[in-house]
């Protein structure tokens, strides 16, 4: 009798196992590369944990790598194909070609959701000539611009010239900042700018460059341009400028720990930075944004960010496109954007108030200041954001003018060779 439950239960068992094998194996796996500024990528984390487990056919690792990956090893990835089924990328328009559109997938309700809350920014995903394609959704909204270490400045005794002026200029702000270094001595530094052409471009514009000719073409060096890289060249020259950000380095980098570690009185990054400031920083010291410093071509930073597309290689496309309408939902991105502290892109998020996971006032004013920049923008750093072949201007400045801080190359020829390596670039592109 014994023998007979057992050969009944070993029969069960193994008719069991096919079934159970299948059932494992009709789960897709997606995979996400993605990087972090400062807490989303565990937001993520948590809200594709719901997505599974109310979507149990999919199952998504997230790959997080460093910034500095995204930029420089991430495109020569999708260029062999090896790339994954999604991407946080910043080089929007720059990898359009190898983003999946997935208008075909969606719904006509979906599609008028997404260009009613992302409209202008769904362009910046797309390659030239095309007015139609929906390829990721802008889930950060970012903005460049100056923040400062307000107790170093009462510290020093000296004022910020935002306080008396909101329009004060791009010469005033950075004398303020070296006279908060001055003041402190060599423990502080007084201004720093992250290592990137995005970053220098909001000033540039602001002394007046232009960076387009009438016909829309890449047009890098005219007074406004010259102005601000003449500018910038003497701060590293005359000790305002923390030289080592652009000279110590051969990409990116940031100064986020300087200036988390109070050794900077002003940093030049981004509304990013608010995050990661709310946990390195906390209330440590007075940690403010102030307006844009002006200029003959206005008072403005660069807009920008990051997006999250679908990768045309993937071999699972439906449900790339689940996932992503899930991200792009409403509720899911407010809760993305209140917990991460980014600025939304989404209409509706930004139109309506967000209830900010911090109990830092600090960090609430910072998002608050923030916002009020967005109108300030220049039409010019808003079409320089949307041409898709802007990664290769901004890669000529910044390796142009740190040529020129280290003592490889004069200003004048730096001049020349940054247009001569936009030509080239775009040359090359259009092979």
């Amino acid at each position: 009798m014994k023998l007979r439950v057992i050969l009944f239960l070993l029969i069960v068992a193994a008719l069991a196992l096919p079934a159970a094998t299948t059932s494992g194996q009709d789960a897709v796996e997606l995979r996400i590369t993605w990087y972090d500024d400062g807490n989303e990528g565990a937001v993520l984390r948590d809200l594709l944990d719901q997505f599974e487990a109310d979507n149990p056919d999919i199952k998504i690792v997230i790959d997080t790598v460093p910034y500095t990956t995204i930029l420089e090893n991430f495109p020569v990835q999708l260029a062999a194909g090896e790339g994954p089924d999604i991407a946080r990328v910043t080089d929007l328009g720059g990898l359009a070609e190898y983003y999946l559109d997935m208008r075909p997938y969606l719904s006509d309700e979906e599609i008028a959701y997404l260009e009613e809350n992302f409209g202008p920014f769904l362009q910046w995903l797309r390659l030239p000539g095309d007015t139609e394609g929906i390829f990721g959704i802008q889930n950060q909204l970012t903005i460049t611009g100056p923040y400062i270490n307000r107790t170093l400045f009462e510290q020093a005794g000296v004022d910020v010239p935002s306080d008396e002026n909101p329009e004060h200029t791009w010469e005033e702000f950075a004398g303020a900042c070296k006279a908060v270094a001055d003041e402190l001595g060599d423990d502080v530094f007084g201004l720093a700018m992250d290592r990137s052409g995005h970053r220098f471009a909001g000033p540039a514009i602001s002394m007046g460059a232009k960076f387009f000719d009438e016909a829309g073409y890449p047009a890098m060096i005219d007074e406004g341009f010259i102005a601000m890289s003449e500018l910038f060249v003497k701060w590293h020259e005359d000790g305002t400028m923390l030289r080592d950000t652009w000279a110590a380095n051969t990409s990116y980098a940031g100064a986020n720990e300087e200036f988390a570690n109070a050794q900077l009185a002003c940093y030049m990054s981004g509304t990013w930075q608010v995050q990661q400031f709310t946990n390195t920083i906390g209330d440590a010291f007075d940690w403010e944004v102030v307006p844009f410093p002006c200029g003959p071509g206005g008072c403005t930073g660069m807009p920008g960010g990051a997006a999250t597309v679908a990768i045309k290689d993937t071999e699972h496309p439906e449900e790339v496109v689940r996932v992503m309408t899930y991200l792009a939902d409403e509720d899911v991105l407010r809760e993305f954007h209140a917990r991460t502290l980014f600025i939304p892109a989404h209409k509706g998020i930004a139109t309506s108030a967000i209830a900010w996971d911090t109990d830092l006032e600090l960090a609430k004013k910072a998002l608050s200041d923030w916002s009020i920049q967005v109108p300030n923008i220049s039409p010019i750093a808003f079409d320089l954001q949307a041409y898709p072949f802007n990664r290769v201007m901004f890669d000529a400045t910044r390796d142009r003018l740190a040529q020129v801080i280290v003592g490889e190359l004069s200003l004048d020829d730096a001049m020349v060779r940054i247009q001569e390596d936009v030509d080239k670039g775009l040359d090359e592109l259009a092979e």
